[in-house]
C-alpha cells in the first residue's frame, strides 16, 4: 500500500468525501469525514474541504486545528493562484495512526503492519500446524511480537499510536455444524480473539478473508472511491465482500457474502458448493498438488504461464461457475463493479478472469456504464492480512453512521 501523496488536488477537479453535519454534538463523525477526505484525495486546502464535506468554514477549522494538535495532519507549504488568496493545503501524517493486521490459514499466517494511509512498514509470515490453534497461536504471537519490535524501531511512538490488530480467516463463523474441513472447525471452537488480546493487549477484531480483500480493495485497489462494489474473492475457498453505501457490510453474525457456500443445483443428492468446485482447493486437488508446498504459488505460476492443459481444463469449468455467482450478485446487490480477487497469481487469475467473459446477461448490462462489470483486483498473497490491518484503521477513523448513533447518545 502506498501513501497518496502530498499533491494539492486542483480546485477544478472534483473532490471525493462524505457530507459532514453542522448539527451540535457530531463533532467525532465530521472529524472521520475530513480524515476520509484527506486519504481519498491527497492534500487538501480548509475551503477544499469546506465545499466538499459541505461543512461550514470555521468547523473545518476548528477539526484541522484538533487533528494537527493529534498529530494526524499536517499543513504543507502556502499555494498562491493567480490573484486569489494563498491557501494551505493540508495532508494526512502517516506516523499518525498505526495497525497490525494478521491471516490465518490452513497452513500458514501473515502479518503485517500498516500505517495511517495504509503504507506497508513491516511483514512476516510463518507455517502453522494443521488443526492444532493452541500451538498454533503461539506461532501468531511470536510473529506480532517480531513486527512489533520492527515498528517500534520505526517510530518511537509506535505503541501509543497502535490502534489495534485485525485478523482475517476463512468463514462462515459461528454455525451449528462447523465440523466441514473446509471451515478450520478445530480454530473456530477456540478462543481465539480472547487469547489474542490477552497475549497482545490490544483490541482484536475479526473478519473473513474475502471482508479483508474487499477492505484492501478500497484502501488502494480497485474499490477505492467507489460506494457499490463486491470482491468476489476465489483462495482455497470462495466468498465475496460487500461494500455498500462506502462501507464494509458483515451482516448479522460476520457471514455475509459466504457465496461458496451457495449450492450450484437444488438441495439433495449430489448438491455441491460452489467453492468445492471453483476455489483454488478444487485446483488443487485437480493437479494432486499439496495446498502446504511452501512453493505452491510459483508452481501455480509456472503452469498457468505455460498454459497447462489441466490448469486450463480447470480455469473453463471454474469460470462457468464462477460467471453464474456474478450473475447472482449483480441481481441481489446491484453494484457498481464487481472485482475479481484472489491468492492466486496473477497470471492464473487474469487468465480466470478472461475465460468468465462473456458475462450472463443481468440487471447490470446497460448502456453508459463508467465502470467495468467485472475487473481484477489485488492478486497479491498478502492481500488478505493488508485488508486485516486495514480494518482497525478503518474502524478508528472512517466515517460510519454508527459513528453519529454514537456521538449522539453518549456525547464523545
Amino acid at each position: 500500500m502506498v501513501s497518496r501523496g502530498e499533491t494539492p488536488v486542483n480546485e477544478n477537479s472534483s473532490i471525493r468525501a462524505k457530507s459532514g453535519t453542522n448539527q451540535e454534538g457530531t463533532s467525532a463523525h465530521n472529524r472521520r469525514v475530513m480524515i476520509e477526505a484527506l486519504r481519498l484525495n491527497g492534500a487538501l486546502s480548509r475551503a477544499d474541504l469546506a465545499r466538499a464535506t459541505q461543512l461550514t468554514k470555521q468547523a473545518v477549522s476548528n477539526i484541522i486545528e484538533d487533528l494537527e494538535r493529534d498529530g494526524l495532519v499536517v499543513a504543507l507549504e502556502t499555494v498562491r493562484k493567480g490573484r486569489g488568496q494563498p491557501s494551505t493545503p493540508y495532508r494526512l501524517v502517516p506516523e499518525g495512526a498505526f495497525a497490525i493486521g494478521l491471516q490465518i490459514d490452513r497452513h500458514l499466517t501473515r502479518a503485517v503492519v500498516v500505517d495511517l494511509v495504509g503504507s506497508v512498514l513491516a511483514r512476516a509470515e510463518a507455517n502453522l500446524p494443521l488443526d492444532e490453534p493452541s500451538e498454533g497461536v503461539k506461532v501468531i504471537l511470536g510473529l506480532i511480537d517480531g513486527v512489533r519490535r520492527e515498528l517500534a524501531g520505526i517510530s518511537s511512538q509506535s505503541e501509543s499510536r497502535l490502534v489495534g490488530l485485525g485478523v482475517a480467516m476463512p468463514g462462515p463463523f459461528g454455525l451449528k455444524n462447523s465440523d466441514d474441513k473446509w471451515m478450520m472447525p478445530a480454530w473456530q471452537k477456540f478462543p481465539l480473539l480472547e487469547t489474542l488480546a490477552a497475549g497482545t493487549g490490544l483490541n482484536v477484531g475479526l473478519q473473513n478473508d474475502a471482508a479483508a480483500c474487499a477492505t484492501a480493495e478500497r484502501i488502494v485497489g480497485a474499490a477505492h472511491g467507489v460506494d457499490h462494489a463486491v470482491c468476489l474473492y476465489v483462495g482455497y475457498g470462495i466468498a465475496a465482500g460487500l461494500i455498500l453505501n462506502g462501507e464494509l457490510y458483515t451482516g448479522g453474525n460476520g457471514n455475509a457474502g459466504e457465496i461458496g457456500r451457495a449450492l450450484l443445483s437444488p438441495a439433495g443428492p449430489g448438491s455441491t458448493p460452489l467453492e468445492h468446485r471453483a476455489s483454488l482447493a478444487s485446483l488443487y486437488q485437480h493437479l494432486g498438488l499439496d495446498a502446504a508446498d511452501a512453493h505452491l504459488y510459483e508452481r501455480m505460476d509456472a503452469l498457468a504461464l505455460a498454459e497447462d492443459p489441466k490448469v486450463m481444463a480447470w480455469i473453463k469449468g471454474a469460470a462457468h461457475d464462477l460467471r453464474w455467482s456474478v450473475h447472482l450478485i449483480e441481481t441481489i446487490f446491484d453494484p457498481q463493479t464487481v472485482i475479481l480477487t484472489s491468492g492466486a497469481p496473477e497470471t492464473l487469475a487474469r487468465r480466470l478472469l478472461e475465460a468468465m467473459q462473456p458475462l450472463l446477461p443481468s440487471i447490470a448490462d446497460r448502456p453508459g456504464r463508467s465502470l467495468p462489470r467485472l475487473q481484477l483486483g489485488i492478486t497479491d498473497p498478502w492481500s488478505i492480512a493488508l485488508g486485516a490491518a486495514a480494518e482497525p484503521i478503518s474502524r478508528a477513523f472512517d466515517p460510519r453512521f454508527s459513528a453519529i448513533l454514537k456521538t449522539r447518545a453518549g456525547g464523545l
